[in-house]
């Protein structure tokens, strides 16, 4: 590795309850996944930014440098913390997952861009202070957010997650998961904007969901916690139901859910994750069987969130990953 290269990586993530209502105050239920992103930091001795990935290449000053596609959270994370820079960098962006697939690829590329300059710099490494600054730019790129899959991708494990009063507890539990992609999304902001637009017809009726919301997420901890996967899935479908209730639910995830809690190897629970109206939907157990043209991700939890591969490296003795920059 060359001198002062700085290497880091965080999971993906999937919302496991409490999706919109987090929004309002409300808890949440997310786990990191088994897919990483990993960010390559390598100072320069200009004042030049160039950034690689699979997506893209952009080249910059960094005295000029403004959010720009399609590395939006990228260069609104390197705005944000430009004061601390003292020059130019190299930045390569490696992904284990499609950007297009709901896996928390913002927030996941976020905080390991964040932690990653917090090495460089030598600046704050405190979790807390990284996921203030990660919801920061998530709220400044997409206008809101509650940073629960950034939490995901700080602290890895499950988490249950508050946003105001902001709070969070990770625990190294490992449910069997599954995703199943829809084959098409709506963008977050979007699909906020419309809950949002349905909730002041109805302020009182939403309020009372998101409530319901959140027992969810209250009865569902302890479940997650004694590993009683099947009552945990019965609680997941509830969730469902209430997302229906907000509106997000499209006729592909409903399809998805009814098959995924029939199918060989499911425990029964099935569910939207995440913002809703495309996407994916989750399940208990690992599913088995055909879900053409859907495509089923078996995943695992992840226990460790965002972390310096260059430690992890010189541990395991392993040499840097290829700079060849590929989504899987």
């Amino acid at each position: 590795m060359s001198s002062g290269e700085v290497i880091v990586s965080a999971p993906g993530s999937l919302m496991l309850m409490g999706e919109h209502a987090v929004l309002h105050d409300r808890r949440a239920l997310v786990a990191a996944i088994n897919r990483r992103i990993r960010v390559r930091l390598t100072p320069r001795a200009d004042r030049k930014i160039c950034i690689r990935s699979a997506l893209g290449r952009l080249d910059t000053a960094l005295d000029r440098l403004a959010i720009k596609q399609p590395f939006t959270f990228v260069t609104a994370a390197l705005l944000q913390q430009r004061p601390h820079l003292r020059g130019g960098l190299n930045l390569e962006i490696q992904s284990e997952f499609s950007h297009e697939i709901g896996f928390g690829s913002s927030a996941a590329v976020t905080v390991a861009l964040l932690r990653a300059l917090a090495e460089l710099n030598r600046t704050s490494r405190a979790n807390k202070k990284i996921l203030r600054d990660a919801v920061a730019v998530i709220r400044q790129v997409q206008g809101r957010g509650s940073g629960t899959d950034a939490a995901a991708s700080l602290l890895g494990g499950i988490v249950c997650y508050r946003a105001e009063p902001l709070a969070f507890r990770s625990f190294a539990i490992a449910p069997p998961l599954a995703a199943v992609y829809c084959g098409y999304k709506t963008p977050t902001a979007g699909v906020i904007a419309q809950v949002e637009q349905h909730r002041r017809r109805q302020p009182q009726l939403f309020g009372k969901i998101f409530d319901l919301m959140d027992d969810c997420v209250a009865r569902a901890w302890p479940l997650l916690r004694r590993k009683q996967w099947r009552a945990l899935g019965e609680v997941m479908n509830i969730h469902h139901g209430l997302q229906t209730a907000l509106g997000v639910n499209t006729p592909e995830l409903e399809d998805i859910c009814q098959r995924l809690r029939r199918a060989s190897g499911s425990l029964g629970g099935a569910k939207i994750s995440g913002s809703g109206l495309g996407d994916c939907a989750i399940a208990l157990g690992r599913p088995r069987g055909n879900f053409k043209p859907y495509p089923l991700h078996q995943l695992q939890v992840e226990p460790t969130g965002v972390r310096l591969e260059n430690e992890t490296q010189a541990k395991q003795g392993l040499t840097p990953p290829n700079p060849l920059l590929q989504s899987s």
